[in-house]
């Protein structure tokens, strides 16, 4: 691969760093961690991500992968990538080629500002530079190698920034760190500590020319994960950013390991995160933030899911980042759009519960939910998806019981890989116990390559014997997978094929084992405003809903969101029961959730 390009810059640095406005002190961390988070994101609790640059003219990936990786696909030389340009662009076609078919002959930065207010959204999160090092603004550190002097031979950044915030919207800016393929460092090929040159001469001073001519109000830094906030000199670029732009600025958690400050960015979660620290929850709306045109329908969210992902992230006190990808010629997929509209209509009926809303004692009710089913083969790798309705992407577990019969007699070697844990019964005895949680890493490290743990043992097995099996497996957080293979002196390895597994005992070919996946479900939400208390329902309650909370006062009104008539209500055995039978069906408006209102119910 040709190199992306050359640098000659001198950058030094001292307690006090030069920046490109004068002189900032470099705060500590104690001192950058005290600093008051900006009110507007506390209350504007959505944003849109955009992933948009090179990776969007292949757009391609394997189904649970990442579409804006795709030159680390290419360096690597995964097959599925590297066949996919030879055949559709040629036996000598590199990564910098893209840059000529990058055409972007449909961006109208006006068009996008529209879709993202109708939305709901209060801020956007454009990729600037991805992990690539392609630019999406005139960077002279990156001569060649953005969107002026090549493809659209737009100013991407600055042309964005001027329609959104014309719409009333904050502007936001991701940076990625490090960069594949550049001469200084190499990510993910050089070594980790070998990054000093490139964090000096390339990255410090192109971050301050970003931020210097676009001045957003959001910093969005990824791919610190190999170096500590000190190599990337974290501290002086915070507050260097802080002091030019002022009091609405904040910055993400991703600025290497000892940072400790911004708000938290969990990827692929279930919305749920439990902290003190303003965060939001960021994902695609499929499964690959830049386009993955090789994604099925069934990977994309629906529109009553997002608006539900959407209400469990306020309910739990943090926001939604939500992604579209837009396609190589600049429009966003209709489909995408959609469901931003759709998203967008819900906020606008029930934004009183949600701009400016804080978490209530209680973020929501649950209720258990089994999913029934026969299983072939125990050989899953769910990624960051739920096995099937309605089981939640988290928090799961599944049994697999049944019958294994071996074709030969011999001493069979079983592998139990999990993540996160799981236990093998061969006979009705433990064989495998492989039931510690993993280590996950933090909350914003979903996307990191992990591998599961696995643990063999072996055990006797007789021809055509129908032996009692059990396998137990539970997911807690982020990525999920589970492989059950043998081996043995006449089988090489293997998963266990279903012809092997038997849901009852002398069936004439095996069907697989019976499966039980069980979690809980959320069914409702809070959150609180002004005294208010709103209780958004995702299932309607049909004649009664039953929320369990304190008793309110008698003068408490009740109403849903949308429609004037006050509820019948009483409470009874620590219950608030809220009579809903005077509600006709054609005034429920919508499939996704609805908000009911409980007026001065805080104020006492």
């Amino acid at each position: 691969m040709k190199p992306i390009r050359t640098f000659i810059l001198a950058f030094t640095f001292s307690l006090v760093s030069v920046g490109l406005t004068g002189q900032t002190e470099i705060k500590s961390w104690e001192q950058l961690r005290q600093r008051p988070y900006p009110q507007w994101f506390k209350d504007a609790k959505l944003g849109v991500f955009i992933h948009w640059g090179l990776y969007s003219v292949p757009s391609y990936g394997g189904r649970e992968s990442y579409g804006e990786w795709f030159l680390l696909g290419l360096k690597n030389k995964q097959p599925g990538r590297v066949e996919f340009v030879k055949k559709n662009y040629g036996e000598n076609f590199s990564y910098r080629d893209f840059a000529s078919i990058f055409k972007a002959e449909l961006f109208d930065p006006n068009e996008w500002a529209d879709i993202f207010k109708a939305s709901g959204a209060g801020y956007i999160v454009l990729v600037s530079k991805h992990h690539d090092g392609y630019c999406l603004w005139p960077s002279r550190y990156a001569p060649g190698w953005n969107t002026v002097e090549t493809g659209p031979h737009r100013d991407i950044v600055g042309e964005l920034k001027k329609a959104v915030e014309a719409k009333g919207l904050r502007f936001g800016l991701y940076y990625s760190l490090p960069e594949w393929g550049h001469p200084l460092h190499d990510w993910y090929s050089s070594p980790n500590d070998s990054i000093a040159p490139y964090v000096e001469q390339h990255m410090i001073p192109q971050f301050k020319e970003l931020v210097e001519n676009y001045r957003p109000s959001l910093i969005f830094s990824d791919g610190e994960w190999f170096n500590s906030a000190e190599q990337w000199h974290a501290r002086e670029l915070i507050s260097w950013y802080y002091d030019l732009v002022g009091s609405d600025a904040i910055v993400n958690d991703r600025w290497g390991h000892g940072a400790d400050i911004g708000f938290i960015t969990p990827e692929y979660s279930s919305g749920g995160l439990q902290t003190n620290r303003p965060w939001a929850e960021v994902r695609g709306l499929g499964r690959s933030f830049g386009l993955n045109r090789n994604e099925k329908l069934s990977a994309y969210m629906t529109s009553d899911e997002l608006i539900r992902l959407f209400i469990r992230t306020v309910a739990n006190g943090g926001g939604l980042i939500i992604n579209v990808g837009p396609a190589a010629d600049g429009q966003i997929p209709l489909l995408q759009q959609e469901r931003l509209v759709d998203l967008g209509k819900w906020i606008a009926a029930n934004k009183e519960a949600i701009y400016g809303a804080e978490k209530y004692i209680l973020t929501g009710q649950e209720k258990p939910v089994v999913l029934e089913r026969t299983d072939a083969r125990i050989h899953f790798d769910w990624v960051r998806n739920t096995p099937g309705q309605p089981i939640s992407v988290d928090q799961f577990t599944a049994t697999w019981t049944g019958f294994i019969k071996a074709d030969k007699t011999d001493t069979y070697t079983f592998s139990l890989e999990a993540d996160d844990g799981a236990k093998l019964f061969i006979n009705n005895k433990l064989l495998i116990d492989r039931w510690e949680t993993r280590n996950e890493g933090t909350d914003s490290e979903a996307m990191r390559s992990r591998k599961a743990d696995s643990i063999a043992a072996s055990i006797k097995l007789k021809k055509d014997e129908f032996v009692p099996i059990r396998v137990e497996y539970h997911e807690e957080h982020q990525n999920a997978s589970v492989s059950l293979s043998w081996q043995s002196k006449q089988l090489p390895k293997e998963v266990v094929p279903q012809s092997n597994l038997f849901t009852q005992a002398d069936l004439p070919q095996g069907d697989g084992l019976k499966a039980a996946y069980r979690s809980l479900k959320q069914y409702l939400a809070y959150t609180q405003k002004g005294g208010n208390l709103y209780a958004i329902a995702f299932e309607w309650p049909d004649d009664d809903l039953v929320l369990n909370i304190p008793k309110p006062d008698n003068d408490v009104n009740i109403t849903l969101l949308g429609n004037n008539k006050n509820l019948p209500w009483h409470y009874e055995y620590n219950q608030l029961h809220i009579d809903v039978s005077s509600i006709k069906p054609s005034e429920i408006i919508g499939t996704a959730a609805w908000t009911f209102k409980l007026e001065n119910y805080l104020k006492k």
